[in-house]
Order: C-alpha cells, then structure tokens, then sequence
C-alpha cells in the first residue's frame, strides 16, 4: 500500500515537531521546510500529497505557497496553519484556493478531521485522473452508452455557462470553504450543492440539506444545534440537531436569508468556532462540517438593508457561485428536454417534442428556469394525445410564472380560497396562471405548499 507523504511548511521547530508526530502516527510519511524557498524545491523534488503551511514565513507568506501550488501541483490539497481568531487570514487563503485551515494552538483532532479529508481528496483526485485515462482509452460507443445514464445528480449543459459552471463546481469540490449559491428560483441551487458534496472528500459522509425559511423562529435553535432532555418544555429526550445530523459531510442552507437576526448571530459563532452548543448543555461540543448556502434573494441588498448581518455574510459567502438562468442557457434546453422526457416517459411510451414545440421552448423566456420546464413538460405529458407532444400543449402563450417576490399582497389576496366549495376552481385557475408551477401558485394562492399540496391530493389533482 503506497504511504501519503506530506509536506510541513513552518518555522516553529515546535510546530513541526507536533505535525510530525501526529501524521506519523497516522502512517502518513513527512517532509519539513522552514521557507518558502526550501518548500518551493521539496515540491518539485518529492511527489507530495498534501500540504499544510503556516501563513508567516521567514521568505514570504503561506499565501503565495498556496497560489504556487494551485498553478503547479494542482492535485495537492493545500492547509493553511492560522493564527486563533484570525479568521480574515484564513477566509484569504481559502479564497485562494488553499483546502482548509486549522487554528493555533494546534487541536489535534481537529487536525486529524482535516488531514484525513485531505487525505481523502488526494486519492479521490488519482481515482479520478485513473477513470479518465481508462475512458480515453475506450471506444466511442462505450462513451456515449455512459454518457446516455447520466442522471439528476449530475448539472445537465452543454452551453459554455455549464461548462464553466461545472468547472467551478468540481473546483470548488477540491475545498472545505464554505460556498454561497446565487440565483433565481428554479436554476438548481441545491442540486448544484449536491453535486460539490458529491465530488468533495465529505461523500461518504450526510448531506443535509434545509430550508430555513420553513423551521418556526421558537424552534431553530434546536433544529439547527439539538437539545438536552429537560432543557425545555416538551424536551422529554436528547435531540440531535442538524450540525450533528450533519457531521462530517455538508450542511446545505437553503434560503438563508430567510434566518432571523438572532439565528444569524449563533450561526456565525458556530461557523467561527466549529463548534455547536445543544440547548440546555454546558459544554460545547466541536463538529466538522462544511456550509453551502443559498438563497433567490439579494443578499447583498439584505445586507445593506441591516436584514442581514455582514460578518455572517463575509463567513458563508467565502466563494460564490452564480447559478445561471435558463434564459442564458438556452442551447441547453433540447438536452434538459430529452432528459426529463425520458424521465417522464411510462408504458413503453417513449414522448418527443414536434419540431415547432422545440422551437417554442427555445424562444422562451422560462421565468421559472429549469424548474419551470420541468413542470411545462409533466403537464404536457399528462394532457397529450400522443406520444408526440405539439406545441400548442406545452400552453406558453404569454406566459408569466410570478416569483416569490414578484407576488403581491394584492395578487395574494384576489386568490384567496374562499371556501370549499370553489377550491377547485381556484387553484386550477392559479395553476394556469403560473404555468402549472406548485410553488408558485400555492404562493399566488397565500397558503404554505405543504397546504396546496395537500389540497392537491384531496382533489386528485397531484
């Protein structure tokens, strides 16, 4: 079995020492520069497998070393050895593209947690780079058979938005900064999430994914942190909360402007410290996850606004990615098409789109992104006459799906059910207004989507 072997980058004899020891007896083999400039020739000289450096140098900075190593030796998992509290330090080097940091003084499970992720990472990089070569070397036919059992896990695109998109997110799969997703919705925010889990060294470990806007003010803190038994009324026993649940692998916060001021500032505490503490303890207790977090809104604004702290801002939003519209993408959506019809089809009916309900789709404007196509399409399906859809049943004349923001209080309250007797009539007039998106019309309706879909059921109309 080949032994990983690191280099230390620090000129603390200490320091060194302590690394030493702990890799040691982790049966992973050590080198040890005091300087870039030694750091610089044991990298071209040795084949290393991670890196962990110390930001002051005699000759420079643990910046610059990470910087080297991105551009030269991509495949090596850089940490970044910062001073306790210095969290402005450690937010620059994960910006620059370094693994992870960990904090002095030097806490060794800690340590441990993230030399094995890095560890991890390495052979997930050299399994990666053995599948490609194996796939080059493989017949076209064999290719395009895999090519064809892509799934929902995977970001569908040809467009160069895609491609760049996914380029940043196998990037970003590379770190344990946090990342903040962008972008309306629809456009695939929490598949993007799932997908930089996936690739990441944590995807062995949960992902947990929650939306924030949907846990009641007076339970957050327990959701998000747990409880002790006792601790309040109704505690009859310990609950785990989601950064337990979550330990380990990814905690993906969806809508996380929708967090109260209050939540935010334990939020940041949490991620500052890596630390939790469940109501009612006395102890804090260290936990080892990653944030991914997103939102449709403007951030940016909310924080302008004082509706959003900045501090916490600045934390979760380390590395941004911008999830594209469909509109921008729309050479992409043939494919998207292909995909979700596949996926539609049942019976051994096999549904296609004629060539004018091709070209209709690809001259809308999708307000509801891919989602949106999504749902146009399972209604499409449910309403044709054939296996091949025309464009007159995909229903887009005009069509104008309101986002969560764009519905007004007006609008809100001319959709008000009124009674039972014309629910029906109702939602199927919502549903027509929003283009068959759930979501929305249940927004356009005032009721919670839990409620429509409910409601949905009841009436046979899901």
């Amino acid at each position: 079995m080949t032994r990983h072997l690191a280099l230390i980058v620090d000129d603390e004899p200490d320091i060194c020492e302590l690394l030493e020891l702990t890799l040691n007896r982790m049966d992973i083999d050590t080198l040890s520069a005091g300087d870039l400039k030694t750091a610089y020739r044991l990298l071209n000289e040795h084949k290393i497998s991670i890196c962990l450096t110390d930001m002051r140098l005699p000759d420079g900075n643990g910046i610059e070393l990470v910087k080297k190593v991105q551009s030269q030796y991509k495949h090596i998992p850089v940490a970044m050895i910062s001073a306790h509290g210095n969290m402005d330090t450690a937010i620059e080097a994960l910006k620059a593209g370094a693994f992870d940091f960990v904090s002095k003084p030097l806490e060794l499970a800690e340590l441990r947690n993230l030399v094995n992720a890095a560890i991890k990472l390495a052979q997930k990089e050299t399994h990666t780079q053995q599948k490609n070569q194996l796939v080059s070397e493989t017949s076209s036919e064999v290719v395009q058979t895999s090519t064809e059992k892509q799934d929902i896990s995977r970001l569908l695109g040809d467009s160069v938005t895609m491609q760049q998109t996914n380029k940043l997110i196998t990037k970003l799969a590379k770190s344990q900064a946090p990342v903040y997703i962008s972008g309306e919705s629809g456009t695939g925010k929490e598949l993007a999430a799932k997908q930089i889990h996936a690739l990441s060294a944590r995807s062995d470990k949960p992902f947990t994914p929650v939306n924030c806007g949907a846990i009641p003010s007076e339970l957050m803190e327990s959701e998000f942190f747990g409880h002790i038994k006792g601790s309040f009324t109704g505690a009859n026993k310990d609950k785990q909360g989601l950064f337990q649940a979550a330990n380990g692998g990814t905690l993906f916060l969806d809508e996380v402007a929708d967090l109260p001021l209050s939540m935010q500032v334990k939020l940041l505490r949490a991620i500052q410290e890596k630390a939790i503490r469940s109501v009612g303890a006395q102890q804090e207790e260290k936990i080892d996850v990653r944030i991914i977090s997103a939102t449709h809104k403007d951030l940016k604004q909310l924080v302008a606004n004082d509706d959003f702290r900045q501090d916490l801002y600045y934390r979760i939003n380390v590395i941004e990615l911008a999830m594209p519209p469909l509109r921008e993408r729309q050479g992409d959506i043939r494919l998207l098409t292909d995909f979700f019809l596949q996926r539609l089809s049942s019976d051994g009916t096999q549904y296609q789109l004629s060539n004018e309900a091709i070209n209709t789709l690809e001259h809308y404007a999708f307000p509801g992104n891919v989602r949106e196509l999504e749902n146009i399409l399972e209604r499409a399906v449910a309403l044709c006459d054939s296996s091949l859809i025309q464009s007159s049943e995909l229903s887009l004349q005009d069509a104008i799906v309101p986002s969560q923001d764009s519905t007004t209080a007006t609008q809100r309250t001319a959709y008000k059910l009124s009674s039972p007797l014309d629910d029906e009539q109702q939602i199927r007039q919502a549903l027509e207004e929003t283009r068959w998106n759930r979501k929305a019309a249940a927004e356009l309706l005032g009721i919670t989507y839990r409620q429509f879909r409910y409601r949905l059921k009841k009436m046979n109309l899901d």
